[in-house]
């Protein structure tokens, strides 16, 4: 059974994928043997076949040796909410599905990393089944870190997201604060007060476009256990 941590945001396009990549890539250079998991992604390129865009991303960044279909179980065209985009292509997103295509890669890799899909109250499936996205994390008994933006509205929307989530009884290892500006009063402020205020770690502080995250080994593997 692979050691696994799961990746979500304060909100869409706050970088979830591009710290995944660096936390994997970052492992990887340790010497542990990750993978990478992202169970629903929308927006994704429509070609002869499907080519979900941050799956290719991470694998491309990391240099996993795994398959898109490995990576991912769902992956829907239209750039909506999940369950919105497979409303669109008369598909449905099955929990059971979900993990068993993430069982599968125990046999594969020690660490995984799953990569959620918007933020904590994205609907995956919203018709006679209703999943959110705290269903998924839920069943799947792992704790989480938070990716924020650090610029301004950081304190609110980190706040929020991990009352949420502690109110449903879900772990939280800390935050990963993307975009990150050491020169920026807010930023650094952000920092501080996203800590005092609501007890949260923060993992690392990532500048715009860097590519390696400043962690240290014993600091990723802590997140594991």
């Amino acid at each position: 059974m692979s050691k696994k941590i799961f990746i979500t945001g304060t909100s869409t396009d706050v970088g979830k994928s591009y710290i995944s990549a660096l936390v994997v890539k970052k492992m990887r250079e340790f010497g542990l043997n990750v993978g990478y998991f992202k169970p629903v992604s929308s927006g994704n390129l429509a070609d002869d076949e499907i080519i979900p865009l941050d799956v290719k991303f991470v694998r491309d960044f990391a240099k996993i040796e795994l398959n898109y279909s490995q990576m991912s179980a769902y992956n829907f065209i239209k750039p909506y909410s999940p369950h919105l985009s497979a409303k669109n292509e008369n598909k449905s997103v099955n929990m059971d599905t979900i993990i068993s295509k993430l069982n599968n890669l125990d046999e594969i890799c020690d660490f995984m990393v799953v990569e959620g899909a918007g933020g904590v109250i994205c609907p995956l499936r919203y018709d006679d089944e209703k999943i959110m996205l705290l269903d998924l994390i839920k069943a799947l008994n792992l704790s989480v870190i938070i990716v924020a933006d650090a610029a301004l509205g950081a304190i609110n929307q980190t706040g929020l997201t991990s009352f949420y989530l502690r109110q449903n009884g879900v772990d939280i290892k800390g935050v990963v604060l993307n975009n990150f500006d050491e020169n920026c009063p807010i930023c650094v402020d952000n920092k501080k007060m996203i800590n005092e205020l609501f007890g949260l770690k923060i993992l690392s502080c990532v500048k715009r476009d860097e590519l390696s995250l400043d962690i240290s080994k014993d600091e990723i593997l802590n997140i594991f256990n």
